[in-house]
């Protein structure tokens, strides 16, 4: 499966879950879900290349202040991270494996945190 159409599958899926979202911030607020889904795998990518959870469990903490500042809640961001877990089961890669337990992690970390 490839980054877009995860990031389709994935921005489907958040605002099914939450339908509350698209009243509130509009196509404009599915657009940047993608945005940020994009970006979220690049992060994935970068931790993976340097073989750090930390690097990735850090860009969750760092996004999720930013994210509540401008009024979502934390709940949002490890919903978009779950969701992003269930997009990649299909690929069974050592990558996908990795990228999967960050995203764990850094859902376990924010949810003790926040």
């Amino acid at each position: 499966m490839t980054d877009e159409m995860i990031i389709e599958r994935v921005t489907k899926r958040i605002y099914e879950a939450n339908p509350e979202l698209l009243e509130r911030y509009g196509d404009r607020g599915k657009e940047k879900c993608r945005e940020d889904n994009n970006h979220h795998l690049k992060q994935l990518s970068a931790a993976f290349t340097v073989n750090s959870e930390a690097m990735f469990i850090d860009y969750a903490h760092w996004l999720n202040g930013i994210l509540v500042r401008h009024g979502m809640e934390t709940k949002h961001l490890t919903e978009n991270f779950l969701f992003l877990e269930e997009a990649m089961k299909e690929d069974s890669s050592t990558r996908a494996d990795v990228y999967r337990a960050y995203l764990q992690a850094a859902r376990s970390s924010l949810d003790k945190s926040f």
